[in-house]
């Protein structure tokens, strides 16, 4: 089993036209992943070939939709068309819209966060690096070939620190790794994503990435304690950051104690979270727990 994304997902690339957006279609074809077309208004009727194989183009997502039966959607659409890229998603109700695009306006993603609220699609994203499941699909840009399968499930802020975290977990590999991006807005949340690792039998040990700026973590480390039965490792980016200054994300913003990752250490911490000082004090922290369940169950 996997979260969210498996061999069953079929994937729509809106903006796959254009220089990134092709770039990346490649890579997840290169990973196995199932692309069935791109959508760039305009441009339906025309394909793009990726390892030998034409894959159409489709003016729309709905259109797209009813002649391949699409269920995920992944943006690579610029900043200033990203909003309508992404509410054209939601009015299609595709189930899944990873929104992988950098720099879109707060009021832009308010905006279509808003409209998903009411419709049956998830946003993930966005600033995301997207997410995977290894050996079964992959729909971002998140490599492919730094971890195979395995038990653990990741969560992280970070897209650098989902690969850093991949890298270092590879001995064991992972059932999903999903980078839900760092922007102050954005659809699935912390909590959204350990809810559905609880639920998922592949999944034995979480791995949560946060990292300074808002309360994301702390209200994450409360929903551990009342509703996550399986082992928990945490980390949070950001101890030598100073306040009052964002660092890397548009979110990771502190302000006077609140937000800071001191502080969220404590609240996760409080929650029986185990939480490591560095990424790789954080990876050992999760073999750990893998090795005690699999004696458990020897």
């Amino acid at each position: 089993m996997a979260i969210f994304i498996d061999e069953s997902s079929r994937i729509l690339v809106q903006g796959m036209t254009g220089r990134e957006g092709r770039k990346h279609t490649q890579r997840m074809v290169m990973s196995g992943s199932r692309i069935v077309g791109g959508v760039t208004p305009g441009k339906g009727g025309e394909s793009v070939v990726f390892e030998e194989d034409p894959v159409p183009v489709f003016s729309s997502v709905s259109e797209g939709m009813d002649a391949t039966g699409a269920n995920v959607s992944v943006v690579f659409v610029p900043p200033r068309f990203a909003r309508d890229a992404v509410l054209e998603a939601v009015e299609a109700e595709i189930p899944l819209c990873v929104v992988i695009t950098e720099g879109i306006p707060v009021r832009d993603a308010i905006e279509f966060q808003s409209a998903a609220a009411s419709s049956s699609t998830r946003i993930i994203g966005p600033n995301c690096p997207g997410l995977i499941s290894p050996g079964k699909s992959n729909v971002g840009i998140i490599p492919a070939h730094i971890a195979g399968r395995g038990n653990i499930g990741l969560v992280s802020k970070s897209g650098t620190l989902t690969y850093q975290m991949m890298f270092e977990l590879r001995d064991h590999g992972f059932s999903t790794a999903v980078g839900i991006g760092g922007d102050p807005v954005i659809g699935t949340s912390h909590i959204d994503v350990l809810q559905a690792f609880e639920d998922d039998d592949d999944t034995d040990v979480i791995v949560m990435i946060g990292e300074i700026g808002g309360d994301a973590e702390e209200r994450a480390g409360a929903f551990i304690a009342e509703n996550i039965t399986k082992p928990v490792i945490g980390y949070v980016a950001g101890f030598t950051a100073p306040p009052g200054k964002t660092m890397g994300h548009a979110g990771a913003i502190i302000t006077g104690s609140g937000g800071t990752a001191a502080a969220k250490k404590k609240a996760l911490e409080s929650a029986g979270v185990m939480v490591g000082e560095t990424p790789s004090q954080t990876a050992s922290l999760a073999r750990d727990a893998m090795g005690d369940i699999r004696q458990k169950s020897a």
